[in-house]
């Protein structure tokens, strides 16, 4: 007898699902909507069979973080992902497999997996092809334990620091975001099935732009600003990454949930941007529209809701596509021609990754997945590059005069401080505290220590010591927790401020879920300044009247304009991941020369919060005066900005032609010299200022359109060329319609937004014209010709 359509591996992805439809049952197109708990099929660590008979026995869309819940180890991880999908392929009467998927902010999250720094660390490299490297290695172990969706990267544009989530974005620039995102998105999604993973954009949109920077809040986001700058970069990643996979965002735009809006999910994402991926709920947003939102009266309504809004899969388990959209489409609040084209959907994204091919991993090449070394060199590198050396008076590098150092604070000597929220061991800490609520009943390792123990995390006290050699002592001192009011280890910290030759103050955050984590998902704050006493520690470490160097290792940019003047020097080292310690102290010494640059603009105060470089003419100032009455209007350290132990000249600017026509290009170059005495590298930043004439809509005066990085040898020279299409200055005009417009456009290139070495000009000459978004080149090529 001839196999079915589905099963042959010759026909297209789409012919093969259709032929698949056919042939189910209502229950079981229910189930490819549905998912559920890797633990809820577990009976003490191993596979149960029983509890598969009662979950599965239909099918099941996708199975919730194999590696992230189930606390096993990667072989053992891989061993239960081949039982999972035996039991689905030889034992429903379709033998459809699972879609697995795990988060993967910072890395996978699973023991042993590498862990790297947070996206915002990521974003202040501004080195997208690293980015995509990194992105690569986390989909080889994602593939190695048998997932195939991760749910990043965070496309989120955030503008609000005070937001927790704001350490797993990109920043605050749409074409910086934009750019990570594209490239983590290829990094994740690799070659052709089965090589490839679906990476998932979230938050599908406005979460970082939430009022009062406080999670789930309502965006008060207009149509321009939506499409502009919050839409921006999953648009580019949907059009120029091919996107595999969505995530709606908790909140709510204009009164309307984002989950339940057939605007976002279908309107724009599927019909104006052509996504043929899939649409996954963030982890029970579906009953959400019931029990938070309030505009569904029951799971039921709620389930229709979704359904017809676009989302095809209610995660983390079946709360609402089960029997609740069963009872829906019996009582006609859907049709069941809904309930078909998601799982549709579905059916086709697992053809298109091959799981029907591949459903099973080798379980016995586990291991040469993780711990490679050149894996934790990338994480090295990674942490390296987004090391932001913000201040410096000369005091650091540390020299060979330097023959004592205090190392101080909080984050000194604590290796749990230098990884972000959703990162292995964090995640063990949220499943203790909410096994200890009894929220989900998930299982907890008996041993947590072991798990500890297992991730290879130095802190910034044994790099240090390690990377100085002796040639130094190091003197520790604890001074304060990150939260709390104790003071009680200020003498000793400031005893050893006094004994040694200069004090390296560490402090910041405690990223994570749990309640006494000052920064991640849902831990938001209500002011910029730094957590607990540990300011008032640096206040006393600096009474001491010798050179203090500030390091910040946080997930957020703190405003510490009251004793900056005063500091000698100030990194922010961001959440570095397992290599970071290293990092840090191979740029306090020297060894490397920092290069990263501010995703994120710093303020000098909460009261300037939202603050931002894309700014329109009326904006930036208060208008006549300029500044507040009681503080600069100007960040206290600008969006793009990052010093360096060697300095950078710029010249030679040219910009052809001058008259640019839309589907002409525009090459803007210009010289850069090493002008120090070591190897370094500079983020060569382009803006644009464009005026359109007769648009009655108010343009960016300084918005961010490309940026290549050079490194250089000292004395060495480079021609930064950047390739830029004028239908990149697009915009959305009065009728809400995407049109180019004739209008002189201000060239400016710098080392960063604040920072502009060098000035030109171009015209469009051109009248109003449509601009197809399909076609519009959303990058700018930056190339480097060494000299």
């Amino acid at each position: 007898m001839k196999d079915p359509v589905y099963r042959d591996a010759a026909r297209s992805p789409a012919d093969r699902a259709r032929d698949l439809l056919a042939r189910m049952t209502l229950d079981e197109k229910l189930a490819q909507l549905g998912s559920c708990w890797s633990f809820e099929l577990l009976t003490s660590y191993a596979f149960s069979a029983e509890k598969a008979a009662r979950l599965l026995a239909n099918g099941i869309g996708q199975i919730t973080r194999l590696g992230g819940a189930t606390n096993l180890a990667p072989a053992r991880c891989a061993g239960l992902a081949n039982q999972i999908q035996r039991y689905l392929v030889e034992t429903t009467r379709l033998g459809i497999p699972a879609m697995i998927h795990e988060e993967i902010c910072s890395g996978l999250m699973s023991w042993g997996a590498t862990v790297f720094p947070q996206a915002i660390g990521v974003a202040a490299t501004w080195d997208p092809a690293l980015t995509e490297q990194m992105a690569a290695v986390i989909r080889k172990q994602m593939r190695a334990i048998g997932a195939h969706q991760g749910l990043a990267p965070l496309l989120d544009v955030c503008r609000d620091p005070r937001w927790g989530r704001t350490e797993e974005t990109f920043g605050e620039d749409p074409y910086v975001v934009a750019s990570h995102g594209c490239a983590y998105v290829r990094g994740i999604q690799g070659g052709d099935a089965p090589d490839g993973v679906f990476a998932t954009g979230k938050h599908f949109v406005g979460y970082g732009g939430a009022e009062g920077g406080m999670n789930w809040a309502p965006a008060k986001l207009p149509p321009r600003e939506l499409r502009e700058v919050y839409l921006a970069p999953f648009e580019a990643a949907v059009r120029h990454a091919r996107l595999g996979s969505i995530m709606d965002a908790y909140g709510e735009i204009d009164g309307v949930p984002c989950a339940a809006s057939r605007e976002l999910l279908r309107s724009i994402l599927r019909e104006e941007w052509g996504f043929d991926g899939i649409v996954v709920s963030d982890y029970w947003a579906v009953p959400m529209l019931a029990d938070y939102h309030h505009v569904a009266t029951s799971k039921e309504e709620a389930a229709a809701m979704a359904l017809v809004a676009g989302i095809d899969v209610d995660l983390p388990s079946t709360s609402c596509y089960g029997e609740e959209l069963k009872k829906a489409i019996a009582n006609r609040r859907v049709d069941v021609g809904e309930l078909d084209r998601a799982a549709l959907t579905i059916l086709t994204a697992k053809l298109r990754l091959g799981i029907f091919e591949h459903p099973y991993v080798d379980e016995g090449g586990v291991a040469a997945a993780f711990g490679q070394p050149k894996d934790r060199e990338i994480a090295r590198q990674v942490a390296a590059e987004s090391i932001v050396l913000i201040k410096n008076d000369g005091t650091l590098p540390l020299g060979k005069g330097v023959r004592s150092a205090a190392l101080i604070g909080p984050n000194a000597d604590s290796w749990r401080n230098l990884i972000g929220d959703y990162a292995y061991p964090c995640h063990i800490e949220t499943l203790v505290e909410m096994t200890e609520e009894n929220v989900f009943g998930m299982p907890v390792p008996e041993n947590l220590g072991d798990i500890a123990a297992s991730v290879n995390v130095p802190t910034i006290r044994a790099a240090l010591e390690a990377s100085l050699g002796g040639r130094a002592s190091v003197r520790y001192a604890k001074g304060c927790d990150v939260l709390g009011d104790s003071r009680e280890g200020f003498a000793g910290a400031v005893e050893a401020a006094r004994a040694t030759d200069v004090s390296i103050v560490v402090v910041g955050d405690k990223a994570g879920l749990t309640r006494d984590c000052t920064s991640g998902e849902s831990r938001d704050v209500s002011s910029l300044e730094l957590p607990g006493v540990q300011g008032e520690l640096v206040e006393a470490v600096l009474g001491v009247g010798k050179p203090v160097v500030l390091v910040l290792v946080s997930g957020r940019p703190y405003a510490i304009a009251s004793f900056t003047e005063r500091l000698s020097a100030i990194l922010c080292a961001w959440l570095p991941g397992e290599a970071g310690a290293a990092a840090v102290a191979d740029v306090l010494t020297g060894a490397t020369n920092p290069c990263g640059k501010l995703p994120i603009s710093v303020p000098r105060s909460v009261g300037q919060v939202p603050l931002y470089n894309y700014t329109t003419p009326s904006g930036g100032r208060s208008h006549w005066t300029g500044n507040y009455v009681d503080a600069p209007a100007s960040p206290l350290f600008p969006f793009g900005h990052g010093l360096a132990y060697t300095t950078f000249e710029y010249g030679a600017l040219d910009v052809s032609p001058a008259d640019a026509r839309p589907d002409s290009q525009v090459v803007v170059s210009c010289g850069v010299r090493n002008s120090g005495d070591r190897v370094g590298a500079e983020v060569v930043q382009l803006y644009l200022g464009y005026q359109p004439e007769g648009a009655l809509v108010t343009r960016p005066v300084k918005q961010l359109k490309g940026f290549g990085r050079v490194e250089l040898r000292a004395g060495q020279r480079a021609t930064v060329r950047f390739t830029l299409d004028p239908r990149a200055l697009a915009f959305y005009d009065l009728d809400m319609q995407l049109r180019l417009y004739p209008g002189s456009v201000k060239v400016m290139v710098g080392s960063s937004s604040a920072d502009i070495r060098l000035e030109g000009a171009f015209r469009v000459r051109s009248t109003p014209v449509r601009v197809d978004a399909a076609k519009r080149a959303f990058f700018t090529k930056a190339d480097a010709v060494l000299g």
